[in-house]
């Protein structure tokens, strides 16, 4: 075969990149868009690709979508084709950094997509049960190899996949859940899915939480507060209010230090299993308010209510970048009814999630709240996701949770 008989049949067999992907690859990013293809890869999404450029040269190995404007996530800058066991040398080490990282607490991410190169993976860990979501084509093709993996590595007793994201319609792919794999029964006999129980007991600094792998949010709870909800246990004095609290995550471990603690959620569902886990723990200095938390923050303003600490942690307010304005006005309504809330001395520990709110954006709200409240504001600790959700550097999107320790003079 002649060089450009070998060129050519190198060009038909991968994706080839504009000058602008390449350089975004370069940069260390591992997205590259269908507008940087100058030539589309002859395979059916999903597969895993040669990246070329337009040259020919070898760039990377990535996976393949074929219907998202994310068309190639890298997956490998090496020249040899990824196998079996490159995939489970990915996993080993990131069960290696979770080793380092992670204590106290048998519930933790043990696979964060790009941020642990495996971009469209999520693996979460709750004891001896897995959830699993595969959010692009790629690493859907991949789903049974995970499976399998996660059995040989870790001997799970179940795997369940909560692959009902959204983002998964950008690719193509359905929108589903349910238990996936488990163990057999001392019978001999696998159980079945409609009659396993999905709840699994995990416990997080000494305290318990029942967890529901099906029906949860995310994959059945909030992981990436772990170590948040730690520091505020380490702030907690006196009377604490946990605003959105969902499963009362953060309001049991106020309740550890405070005289008594105050939860509001407007899920009446949600605070239901946020007074099984205040149960499951004899916590009796805590109490739950269902309500909308605009709503209740300035009545407690109008009734003259005063706390110590208090922990503002609402959903995102901004899923996309059109919805950025009103998500700013929202946040600097919570804070500015928060800041009005704190005795002097008083700690606030406030979180966005919303990815395009910036940490410098959110920084402006939290200071123009801090002026319309009349207080002066101190900033004690900034703080972001746990570790076990690493970020990647070269990858901005990674970086989502932003969360500041406020002492309100």
């Amino acid at each position: 075969m002649s060089k450009s008989q070998e060129l050519s049949f190198r060009q038909q067999a991968a994706a080839v990149i504009s000058s602008k992907g390449l350089e975004r690859v370069r940069a260390g990013h591992l997205w590259v868009y269908r507008s940087d293809l100058l030539q589309l890869p002859p395979v059916a999404g999903g597969s895993v690709v040669r990246v070329l450029d337009k040259r020919g040269r070898f760039v990377a190995w990535a996976h393949y979508g074929a219907q998202s404007e994310i068309s190639l996530r890298i997956v490998s800058l090496a020249e040899t084709q990824p196998t079996r066991d490159f995939w489970r040398q990915r996993l080993q080490a990131a069960e290696r950094w979770r080793q380092c990282v992670v204590a106290d607490t048998d519930a933790y991410r043990l696979v964060n997509a790009e941020g642990d190169y495996l971009p469209g993976l999520i693996i979460d860990r709750y004891g001896d049960s897995f959830a699993l979501q595969t959010l692009t084509r790629g690493m859907e093709e991949l789903k049974k190899m995970w499976v399998e993996l996660l059995v040989e590595e870790f001997a799970p007793r179940r795997i369940v996949e909560r692959n009902e994201v959204k983002v998964r319609q950008l690719e193509g792919l359905p929108l589903q859940s349910g238990i996936i794999y488990e163990v057999e029964k001392a019978s001999g006999e696998r159980e079945r899915t409609g009659s396993a129980p999905v709840e699994v007991c995990i416990t997080e600094h000494g305290i318990r939480f029942w967890v529901d792998l099906l029906g949860g949010q995310k994959t059945g709870a909030f992981l990436d507060q772990r170590e948040n909800r730690a520091a505020a246990m380490r702030y907690a004095h006196g009377r604490g209010l946990d605003c959105f609290s969902f499963h009362g995550s953060f309001a049991l471990h106020l309740a550890r230090r405070c005289e008594r603690v105050t939860a509001v959620e407007i899920s009446a569902q949600a605070l239901e299993r946020a007074r099984r886990n205040a149960e499951l723990n004899r916590v009796t200095n805590l109490e739950f308010v269902e309500a909308n938390v605009f709503d209740q923050l300035r009545e407690y303003d109008e009734q003259g209510e005063r706390f110590e600490i208090i922990v503002l942690d609402p959903p995102a307010f901004a899923k996309h970048r059109e919805a950025v304005a009103g998500a700013l006005r929202g946040y600097k309504e919570i804070n500015l009814r928060a800041l009005r809330l704190l005795k002097p001395g008083g700690i606030l520990i406030t979180c966005s999630c919303s990815y395009h709110v910036s940490e410098e954006l959110f920084l402006e709200v939290l200071t123009e709240a801090a002026q319309d409240a009349g207080r002066i504001v101190q900033v004690v600790e900034k703080r972001t996701q746990s570790r076990d959700h690493p970020m990647l550097l070269t990858v901005p999107e990674t970086y989502y949770l932003k969360c500041f320790v406020l002492r309100a003079i």
